[in-house]
């Protein structure tokens, strides 16, 4: 039992009731998300589209995406983490309605790439309220369970929806609607407001831009601004006349280093969006039902399920950008495995080797994206982080669609080779990137931030 308990501790202890609560929102949010999911089944089972139009529809909810995610960052930093995602989630549950009972394509289309606006405008709020209230040496695992919510979700969702696609379209998006209005009902009833006050957002922060002239000292290695000897300050980029230019999302996205982890993260985001938007169009060539291409998305989600709060033990010894080349390349591995695949052991097969790749990835990347973002700043970089999604969600399909109808099974081959120069770019800014943390670790020590327990 004591080895039990010590595991149950390392994986899940000292976190506050705050994170439980948003935990409890992200996971009833996911377990009734079937819409997109099968949204490029609906378009050409339901609604005739050619897989080309279908890729372009299902595009345009990615592009949508783009936007959200930028729009919920500054939101949640100006607004406030709990009302951005109250808000997101309401106008999430109404959209998801009127595409229930949408027919015409071009409405689909608009309605679509307004879902992708809502839907993307939670994260940088969900992730940023869960570092406003967990210690930094707990973020790890909090993020490890974050992941592991989703995934559970997922499965829920995948193993009900295959049943009900082939019953009802409209009711994957109604089901949906009614799990988002839950989600915001848990939300509003117990979580509240996590964004610091006044003092903390007027503590100095570290500007990452390249382009600053501030009292900084650059790191010969990377180009990161560290804080000056003697000062422990520092502030915006200079503006002509000595004023410094107010922090804001130029910082984020004037950062090379962070840029570069975005980039990377944008390469293993289209890789995972294999499953929701292509790999069912596959699957349909080689003959397969809706059912099957459910049970391949619900065995990658069981194994997470089983396996996730296993992983930062796992992984806990190791160079995160080492995890990171690894499982980047197991996620490769088995998207490329594909282009062999013909029936559904095969896809099940596959389906183990990239699961295992996700689930490596996941804490990891989690937090690098939380470390490398300034507090004052911490909603705005983690919307530049989430528009990899979105824009991933834009590219996957609109170019994955025309891939898989003009070259075939060529196409996974290169999935699999753009997942391998991601990995080997892993390799190539991990030295850089965990010089950047250090600096901000170094300025965070000399300017602490308040506490913050949301319990």
């Amino acid at each position: 039992m004591r080895p039990l308990r010590r595991w149950l501790d390392d994986t899940a202890g000292g976190l506050p009731a705050t994170f439980w609560y948003l935990w409890a929102g992200l996971l009833i949010n996911r377990a009734g998300a079937f819409a997109m999911l099968f949204l490029s089944l609906y378009l050409t089972s339901a609604r005739s589209a050619s897989e080309a139009v279908a890729g372009a529809v299902v595009g345009a909810y990615g592009a949508g995406g783009a936007a959200g995610v930028l729009l919920g960052g500054v939101l949640a930093d100006r607004w406030g983490r709990r009302s951005t995602l109250l808000a997101a989630h309401l106008v999430t549950a109404a959209l998801m309605v009127a595409l229930a009972f949408s027919r015409h394509l071009v409405v689909i289309a608009v309605l679509a790439a307004l879902v992708g606006v809502v839907h993307s405008m939670p994260s940088p709020a969900f992730v940023a309220a869960i570092v406003d209230v967990v210690p930094e040496q707990r973020r790890s695992r909090a993020f490890n369970l974050q992941f592991w919510a989703f995934n559970l979700g997922m499965a829920v969702a995948s193993l009900l929806a295959g049943v009900l696609a082939e019953a009802s379209f409209v009711a994957l998006f109604l089901v949906d609607a009614a799990a988002t209005l839950l989600a915001a009902v848990v939300i509003a009833w117990k979580v509240p407001e996590t964004l610091p006050g006044r003092a903390a957002r007027r503590a100095p922060i570290l500007d990452s831009s390249r382009s600053t002239r501030t009292e900084t000292v650059q790191d010969p290695g990377d180009g990161a601004p560290a804080t000056a000897a003697g000062r422990g300050r520092v502030g915006g980029p200079v503006r002509p006349g000595g004023r410094s230019r107010r922090p804001g999302l130029h910082t984020a996205l004037t950062d090379r280093v962070f840029l570069v982890f975005v980039g990377l993260t944008f390469v293993l985001a289209v890789l995972t969006l294999q499953t929701s938007t292509i790999m069912p169009l596959a699957m349909r060539t080689d003959g397969l039902s809706p059912s099957a291409y459910g049970v391949v998305v619900a065995l990658g989600g069981v194994l997470i399920v089983l396996g996730q709060l296993f992983v930062p033990r796992l992984i806990e010894r190791h160079r995160k950008d080492h995890v990171l080349a690894v499982s980047t390349g197991l996620l490769a591995l088995g998207f490329g495995a594909l282009a062999y695949a013909d029936d559904l052991p095969v896809y099940l097969g596959a389906a183990v080797v990239w699961t295992v790749g996700s689930m490596l990835a996941a804490p990891p990347n989690a937090q690098i994206n939380a470390d490398l973002a300034p507090p004052e700043l911490r909603a705005r970089y983690q919307s530049v982080f989430y528009l990899a999604f979105p824009a991933a969600s834009f590219v996957a399909p609109t170019l994955g669609g025309v891939s898989l109808q003009y070259l075939g099974e060529r196409h996974w081959l290169i999935v699999g080779g753009l997942g391998l120069l991601a990995a080997a770019g892993h390799l190539w800014a991990g030295p850089p990137r965990e010089r950047r943390v250090a600096a901000l670790r170094r300025a965070a020590a000399e300017h602490p931030e308040p506490a913050l327990t949301g319990s």
